[in-house]
């Protein structure tokens, strides 16, 4: 794989994948599903499905962690690095221009405006690299059996997803055994040659492991220590480092699943946040490149800003930014680079195949979730959430229809399902539809 592909151009590749990374998960998936996979053929379906399969797994971004493990593949440390670090760049760079913005003068009208058609675009792509994923992955009714329950279990009932992989592995192992799976082992070693140099050389050992552990140990935790002793160990910067670490390794399902607890503790415990100011960094971290966990910058910045110490307000939220950044996603490239290696040894164990292609099925199940929610949120100005001691289902308030998003979403799905548009072509449609829109109703002069 990797002897395929110059450095140069893998590094061009991963700079645009970057900035086209909006729309949470599900659309940052899409995008390296579409550019990755069905464009460049630089690594197959069923290898990309089984990395990602992985990277779910994990605490931390997911779609971030994936671009990290593809570019592991194609390059080794080297690439991990590149495309793990540039699909958080551009994130990094627009969140900190809004939270000076933010803080300096409470301004972001100009920026919402600019963004406000990306989404119902980004939806539109979506959707369609999930009907390109289910039409390869899901070509069973075991499959879509599986697929089927993931999303009704995670959507309607609030299922964790480790336990929806646990159900979809045993239940893969059951059917295969039973006969009822259908060339499923064939189907996950039909790229078993893709890549043979590279998985010779990352073949796992203990020593590569200890090494690997213990130095991104340290990139992780001296930076915060050496913060701590030049500032204070009391100081709103070494908490920092040290709450962040911890959120970073308990983001399991998702930002989401832990945005609740950061903007409550920020709130009344840190006094980083005044309330209802995390939904404004949510605002941004939903309208810019890069994982929606960004959010958490935000979070840091203007905690650092409003308890600056003896720096200048300013020169302390980047510094809260920076540390913040950091123990986010220091611990992805070890999770990434820690066992990536055992991962792609375990791909060519045939007794595996029926239990990993059911989990590649409920991943499918998992991202359409994904893809619903980010429709609801996108589409409607409000979103109910039901919570029973079953159910955790969310609804949309059809009142708070936004038509203006409908009809721009309405617009990238024609552009890309009928008029065989690209994907860059149909998201710069989306963004000038939304100026347009938001010109017409008011909203820079109102």
């Amino acid at each position: 794989m990797r002897d395929r592909v110059p450095f140069a151009k893998a590094l061009a590749v991963w700079c645009r994948v970057a900035a086209l990374s909006f729309g949470g998960p599900a659309g940052q998936i899409a995008v390296m599903q579409r550019i990755l996979v069905d464009e460049k053929r630089w690594i197959s379906e069923s290898r990309f499905l089984h990395a990602l399969n992985y990277c779910m797994l994990l605490p931390g971004p997911e779609a971030q962690q994936l671009a990290t493990y593809v570019g592991w593949l194609l390059h080794r440390t080297l690439g991990g690095l590149v495309a793990g670090t540039l699909f958080v760049l551009p994130g990094f760079l627009s969140i900190l221009v809004l939270s000076v913005l933010y803080a300096g003068f409470g301004e972001t009208v100009l920026v919402a405006a600019l963004f406000y058609g990306l989404k119902p675009a980004v939806l539109a792509v979506v959707v369609e690299a999930l009907v390109r994923i289910g039409r390869r992955a899901l070509g069973s009714a075991a499959r879509r059996l599986v697929a089927a329950g993931a999303f009704v279990a995670i959507f309607v009932f609030g299922v964790p997803f480790p336990w929806i992989i646990v159900v979809a592995a045993l239940f893969g192992w059951l059917a295969g055994r039973r006969g009822l799976w259908g060339g499923a082992a064939a189907a996950e070693e039909s790229d078993a040659h893709e890549g043979a140099a590279a998985d010779a050389a990352g073949r796992p050992s203990l020593r590569r492991s200890l090494a690997v552990a213990a130095v991104w140990l340290a990139i992780w935790w001296l930076p915060v220590l050496a913060l701590g002793a030049w500032t204070g160990f009391g100081s709103v910067f070494f908490e920092e480092g040290i709450f962040f670490s911890k959120a970073a390794v308990t983001t399991f399902g998702g930002a989401y699943a832990v945005l609740a607890y950061i903007a409550q503790r920020a709130v009344e415990d840190f006094g980083w946040l005044a309330p209802g100011e995390m939904l404004d960094g949510l605002g941004m971290a939903e309208t810019t490149p890069g994982p929606l966990i960004q959010v958490v910058q935000f979070v840091g910045f203007m905690g650092a800003y409003r308890n600056p110490g003896g720096l200048d307000p300013m020169l302390a939220g980047l510094l809260g930014s920076v540390v913040t950044t950091w123990v986010t996603f220091a611990p992805c490239f070890l999770w990434i680079f820690l066992g990536a290696p055992y991962i792609e040894w375990l791909r060519g164990r045939r007794a595996l195949a029926d239990a990993l292609s059911a989990i590649t099925a409920a991943v499918v199940g998992v991202i359409l979730n994904l893809a619903v929610w980010f429709a609801l949120h996108t589409l409607f100005g409000r979103v109910d959430r039901i919570e029973t001691a079953w159910l955790d289902l969310h609804v949309p308030v059809w009142g708070t229809l936004d038509p203006g998003a409908f009809l721009i979403a309405a617009g990238a799905f024609a552009a890309l399902f009928a008029l065989r548009w690209g994907m860059l072509q149909t998201l710069a449609g989306g963004v000038a539809l939304g100026l347009v829109w938001t010109l017409l109703r008011g909203g820079l002069c109102g």
